[in-house]
């Protein structure tokens, strides 16, 4: 009898064992994609209009896809994670590197989207140069995005970043700061709505036209080909092959679609395929 008991408590243990082994694998199941439909998050602004052209042409062969979308950076990371939506698209790779890295996400880049030039916007000065002794300036406060900010500002004269700063640079990397000017660290889906607060506002792309403001109103904006800040188009680690994934892949990355894009945005936004 007391060998029956143990060998049952044994069993118990290994079963207890599997069910925490596959709680700690969490989200990342082996098991693919469902093929018929999917639900992708974006941010509002050009991610969100292109996968509603995309979604157009994917139910044309009987694929639903519902756009989810979300008006900040850090929500459709944290949805994909959990498993609320299949796929994400709104991220550079250098902001999803960051992610990972501190929320511990296990995410795949499935393929390149777009980028989205940041541009430097004032509805108070029309030059840089115009930048007054303690003025404000603002740049969006996720790491990814304010060191892109911030070399923007220094490539144009306006700071300079302490040498080997990386891509972690914030506003406390600034060795160089002839104006004594202000530096703000906002959310970046905020930074338009503070326009009239703010002297220079570094803004992405997808938030300005979100808000009616265009590059070119641009003081100074990034490059438009060769950017090296790439979007992408992400899934839970394990399912950048699933089937539904390559079909969305071959709609976005379709002539229909790259046409929109360049009629739609007028060069503001480029595709990366």
């Amino acid at each position: 009898m007391k060998h029956r008991i143990l060998k049952l408590l044994g069993l118990a243990g290994l079963v207890l064992a599997t069910s925490v082994t596959l709680a700690a694998c969490g989200n990342s199941s082996s098991k693919q994609l469902n093929t018929k439909k999917i639900t992708i998050g974006v941010t509002a602004g050009p991610h969100e209009q292109i996968l509603d052209q995309v979604k157009k042409l994917a139910a044309k062969d009987g694929l639903k896809i519902t756009v989810r979308s979300f008006t900040d950076y850090n929500t459709p990371n944290s949805a994909l994670s959990s498993g609320d939506i299949g796929a994400n698209s709104y991220q550079t790779g250098q902001f999803l590197t960051q992610q990972e890295h501190d929320k511990n996400y296990k995410f795949d880049k499935a393929f390149k989207t777009i980028a989205l030039p940041m541009g430097l916007y004032s509805k108070s000065i029309k030059n840089l140069k115009d930048l007054k002794n303690g003025d404000k300036i603002a740049v969006p406060n996720d790491p990814a995005n304010e060191t892109r900010a911030l070399e923007l500002f220094q490539k144009n004269g306006v700071i300079k970043l302490r040498k080997g700063a990386g891509e972690k640079a914030t506003k406390k990397d600034i060795v160089s700061n002839p104006k004594h000017l202000k530096v703000y660290e906002l959310d970046a889906s905020q930074l338009p709505k503070q326009l009239n607060d703010i002297t220079v506002a570094a803004i992405n792309s997808n938030f300005a036209l979100a808000n009616h403001i265009y590059l070119n109103t641009a003081l100074a904006h990034e490059p438009l080909k060769h950017n090296v800040y790439a979007n992408y188009f992400v899934v839970q680690k394990g399912h950048k092959n699933d089937k539904v994934i390559k079909q969305v892949k071959k709609y976005y990355q379709s002539k229909t679609i790259k046409n929109y894009i360049n009629k739609k945005f007028k060069g503001a936004v480029v595709a990366q395929w």
